[in-house]
């Protein structure tokens, strides 16, 4: 995006945010909020943090004990505890790390999209707001730590729908095997023969087996049906993907593989191997509690809150369901045009008041070659009814921020 439209991007998010906080974040101090958006929006011209992420930052969802998120962080750390080896806890990691941390530690090369401005929330040229709790991995390895879980708040710029917001959470799980485990040896230097090896096999199968009985113990059913699948990713090698058959259908809850002998040897590590895991923490407790829409986990209504005690999973029940109100936007496209850079700028104008963004309608023009998209956009309060005055005025300055920050043209 270029500097003038982020420029005008966060002048009108600062503007309109009292209209959306009002609604479903919380009311911080006016201290508080100077301060994280002091830290978060530096002014480098590289920096796509909005007021808006900047306030989601340091709720520490998962370490409410009564919370869904908490709950479940506690049942999995409650299941690692019970295990024969020792586990090490981290939850209170500064989000913001560095390129290398998140990246190039992890082997993530410098083309992959998941690097992109369109994706990540940069600070600077080499800080971000953390994207996965495995940009810590590496940090934790050189520290010595052998056998851990890391669990915090991630974010990344998405589409808008009831299962996908800018910020969640994850856990990290990680496990280092000793030489006598790998049979005496400490020579993986043969790619392929490591890959081929019994040792290789050696950490696959522990890795299946502690995360079938983490499963099932989450899910408290000893006789959960699982299911591996082979996957890929860049900092494990192999890799897996684990489903669970609930309520009729198979549901994908983890994945996880073989850490990678380039990520080891980066922490000084070369003789050594282990597993690693990443898990969604809102991805477990909406199937767990029944929550049927993502920024139900972030309201400050105690219809929600008082649903759910520390230690026990419960179904969660529905307290209203307010009408929504549609609007469309269409316009023509410039070359440069990003989708997420819409989606955040609709973020940031109409807040968690935006339920879903949904490309209804895409058409190319053949004789110009111009595209033009059109959105149908969702608005919905989980806490009460709208009405045509607030929601024309945020439409109204959603179509005059994207024809200035985005330069499109309207239709």
């Amino acid at each position: 995006m270029p500097r003038q439209g982020v420029v005008m991007l966060l002048a009108v998010a600062r503007a309109l945010r009292p209209v959306a906080r009002s609604v479903r974040t919380p009311v911080r101090p006016r201290s508080t909020v100077a301060e994280a958006e002091s830290r978060f929006i530096t002014g480098h011209p590289d920096c796509n943090v909005t007021p808006y992420i900047a306030n989601l930052v340091g709720r520490d969802l998962h370490k409410k004990s009564a919370h869904p998120l908490g709950i479940i962080k506690d049942r999995i750390e409650a299941y690692f505890a019970g295990l024969e080896t020792s586990y090490d806890v981290f939850d209170g990691e500064d989000p913001v790390v560095t390129t290398t941390q998140c990246f190039d530690d992890l082997n993530i090369p410098p083309e992959h999209p998941g690097r992109s401005k369109s994706d990540t929330y940069y600070l600077t040229d080499t800080e971000l707001l953390r994207t996965h709790t495995s940009a810590h991995q590496s940090q934790h390895l050189r520290q010595g730590h052998e056998a851990f879980l890391c669990t915090g708040d991630v974010y990344r710029r998405d589409e808008i729908d009831a299962s996908h917001f800018p910020a969640f959470h994850q856990m990290e799980g990680v496990k280092l095997f000793s030489e006598e485990e790998m049979n005496g040896q400490t020579d993986f230097s043969d790619k392929e023969a490591w890959l081929a090896s019994p040792e290789c096999d050696i950490v696959a199968k522990d890795l299946k087996a502690t995360l079938e009985g983490l499963i099932k113990y989450v899910f408290d059913d000893p006789d959960l049906q699982t299911r591996w699948r082979d996957d890929y990713f860049p900092f494990t090698e192999p890799s897996f993907e684990l489903d669970v058959f609930y309520q009729d259908e198979w549901l994908e809850v983890l994945g996880c593989g073989v850490i990678h002998a380039d990520v080891l040897d980066r922490c000084g590590l070369a003789s050594r191997r282990g597993w690693a895991f990443g898990l969604g923490l809102e991805r477990l407790a909406m199937v767990l509690f029944a929550i049927p829409d993502i920024r139900l986990f972030w309201t400050d209504d105690e219809r929600f809150h008082k649903q759910f005690k520390a230690g026990q999973v419960s179904t969660f029940k529905p307290y209203s369901k307010y009408p929504p109100v549609f609007k469309d936007i269409a316009f023509w496209c410039p070359e440069s045009y990003v989708e997420n850079d819409f989606n955040e700028l609709a973020r940031s104008i109409g807040g968690e008041l935006i339920e879903r963004v949904e490309n209804i309608d895409t058409f190319t023009n053949p004789k110009t070659g111009k595209t033009s998209n059109c959105y149908r956009i969702t608005y919905r309060s989980m806490d009460r009814s709208l009405t045509d005055v607030e929601i024309n005025a945020l439409q109204d300055s959603l179509r005059d921020e994207a024809a200035s920050a985005l330069s499109v043209e309207l239709r």
